[in-house]
């Protein structure tokens, strides 16, 4: 509200249960920034802020409490118990919404909303100030400009609380848990869906019902795909398995990922392409600091895995060139991070003004670099085909430097071959 201008109305609407197939319904998931701001989370809702309302700024409609709807579906939490358990000023039914809104919109000069964000709740904002413009009432006065919403509350998410670093804390840990577990597990001739199986189980256990995002867990040439998806391959003898997983825990999300040999040993060719990311990785990690701009890491990613490429011979002439021609492009076509949050492409900036962003303590990034050698590369040696490799982290901006949340899953060589050999 203190970046609200004066005499003005923000409307956030809640996310609304969608249709899995015939009357069957996906898990409900709050909107993020529904959840941002007020940690409500049933479906059809919405919450108004009016700075300066003499009856209360903040406002909430939700779903009235009916004891036949909730025999069936569970415990609704109504309008009365809203205000008392998450302190809102005001709260309605909201089925009284059309009667109530348009007499809070009317007079204001701004209306904060994220228009494009639902189209059918866009048509019900424009309505109610439709039905102001319409008013035969004398004075009757619609607001005089629409704002973006997401350009304030956006950047306010970008930059994480002290709680919402102990959340992100906890969900990495979860998921670290989880990645060492699939390293104690996994085993030549089972299927990638045993992996995704296993991590959804300890996701589960600790409290995480949710993944972040679907798993990848690519065997062999499966983990070229950047994205995929299937996970219903044989993992083989002598294949390197990707694995990209991160869970939801209180709406944040965690983004890991990690590359290992089916086997429990890397051969000489793995070890080459693996080393060649984790120093990328490594240089990275390292650019992510105060004062660095977003775009530094990825420079630093470019830079290692251009000198690995060469050194392997998989490109060759001077690394600036190559770097400035985007020769590694080849192998290594995508950023290396993202922000992270409540989403796991989280909202915020990358770019100020034109200018890469400045890192500043309370951000939080993956770290990402990767390669991913296709099987029809004919023009590479036949040890590198097929590989594809990826270790990711998620990294907290801090006032020195940055904490890594999930260095607790093993990316060394040395210390992946220890732990799947503990088990052997």
């Amino acid at each position: 509200m203190a970046l609200m201008e004066p005499n003005s109305i923000a409307i956030v609407p809640s996310a609304t249960l969608t249709t899995r197939n015939g009357d069957v319904e996906h898990r409900f998931r709050q909107h993020s920034d529904f959840h941002y701001l007020t940690g409500f989370d049933e479906p059809d809702s919405v919450f108004v802020l009016i700075p300066g309302r003499q009856h209360g700024e903040a406002i909430l409609f939700c779903q009235e409490r009916d004891a036949e709807v909730e025999q069936i579906h569970g415990p609704v939490t109504g309008p009365d118990r809203a205000m008392q358990l998450y302190g809102m000023d005001d709260a309605f039914p909201v089925s009284d919404i059309d009667d109530i809104i348009p007499g809070l919109i009317e007079g204001k000069t701004k209306l904060y909303y994220g228009m494009g964000a639902r189209r059918d709740f866009d048509s019900q904002v424009i309505g109610w100030v439709n039905s102001i413009a319409t008013n035969n009432q004398i004075g009757a006065q619609p607001p005089g400009e629409f704002v973006q919403l997401g350009q304030y509350l956006h950047e306010l998410r970008l930059f994480k609380s002290k709680h919402e670093i102990d959340v992100m804390r906890e969900v990495a840990d979860i998921t670290t848990e989880a990645h060492c577990s699939v390293l104690r597990t996994v085993r030549p001739g089972m299927y990638e869906y045993e992996l995704e199986a296993e991590l959804a189980y300890r996701f589960a256990l600790r409290g995480a019902r949710s993944t972040a995002y679907p798993s990848i867990v690519g065997g062999g040439s499966n983990a070229c795909v950047l994205h995929y998806l299937r996970n219903d391959s044989m993992i083989r003898n002598g294949d390197l398995v990707l694995v990209d997983a991160g869970a939801e825990y209180e709406s944040y999300a965690a983004d890991v990922t990690r590359t290992f040999p089916a086997n429990g040993s890397f051969s000489t060719s793995q070890a080459a392409l693996y080393q060649i990311v984790l120093n990328a990785q490594e240089a990275a990690i390292a650019a992510v600091k105060p004062g660095n701009t977003w775009n530094q890491p990825h420079q630093a990613a470019v830079h290692e895995i251009t000198i690995g490429l060469v050194s392997l011979g998989l490109l060759h002439g001077n690394i600036d060139i190559l770097i400035a021609d985007e020769a590694y492009k080849k192998f290594y076509m995508h950023k290396t991070g993202h922000w992270l949050g409540l989403d796991v492409h989280d909202v915020g900036e990358y770019q100020v003004s034109g200018a890469w962003r400045v890192f500043e303590p309370g951000m939080v990034t993956t770290i990402e670099p990767g390669l991913y050698i296709s099987p029809e590369c004919s023009d590479v040696p036949a040890c590198y085909r097929g590989v594809g490799i990826r270790i990711e982290d998620n990294v907290l901006v801090t006032r020195s430097g940055n904490e890594v949340l999930t260095n607790g899953v093993p990316k060394q060589i040395p210390e992946i071959e220890k732990m799947m050999a503990s088990v052997a």
